[in-house]
């Protein structure tokens, strides 16, 4: 399965320093320069290589994993939800805390039933803290998540997130930051 476009995209980022965090900026985390059909279909096939998609619902944090479940859900059939920034207010709303490397903030999802198996799909995995809190708060709520899928993983963390919550984290493409440049690992 070809990553060339994902690679060549990564490896073209431009960098930029939040606080003391390493952002890196491109199309697949930030739509910034925008996506092409042809990386769009390379991730997603990628995504459909590694993962079993033993579930009834795609979920994707707003706002970068919407596109790749969107993509998932036209060639799976499976449906997708957004866990949005903004609540509802709904009775039945779950929230958890968003926590990346430059802030925190609170993120929400309604209507799910208790039951429900979940594949969670993502544009990165850097600091872990929102995927544990977001899995945290999913169990708690009777929903099973069965895997964790993003695209760059440029954390050191996926195994222990893994371990502690029983849930398989996979990636399509693990990267790094190195002397203020993106780089493969």
């Amino acid at each position: 399965m070809s990553k060339d476009r994902i690679v060549r995209t990564y490896l073209d980022s431009r960098m930029v320093m939040k606080g003391n965090y390493p952002y890196f900026v491109n199309p697949v985390s930030d739509g910034n320069p925008g996506i092409t059909k042809e990386l769009l279909d390379e991730i997603t096939d990628n995504i459909l290589e590694i993962s079993d998609l033993d579930c009834d619902l795609i979920l994707a944090p707003e706002a970068m994993g919407i596109q790749y479940a969107a993509a998932l859900t036209i060639r799976t059939g499976i449906p997708f939800q957004v866990i949005r920034k903004r609540g509802h207010g709904f009775p039945d709303e779950i929230s958890f805390i968003k926590s990346t490397g430059y802030g925190e903030s609170q993120m929400f999802i309604s209507g799910l039933k208790e039951g429900t198996r979940a594949v969670i799909v993502d544009d990165v995995l850097s600091t872990g803290g929102t995927l544990r809190s977001m899995i945290k708060a999913l169990k708690e709520h009777g929903v099973a998540v069965t895997e964790v899928i993003v695209v760059l993983d440029k954390s050191d963390s996926a195994r222990s997130i893994s371990e502690e919550t029983g849930v398989p984290v996979k990636s399509v493409l693990k990267v790094g930051v190195k002397d203020g440049r993106p780089v493969l690992r």
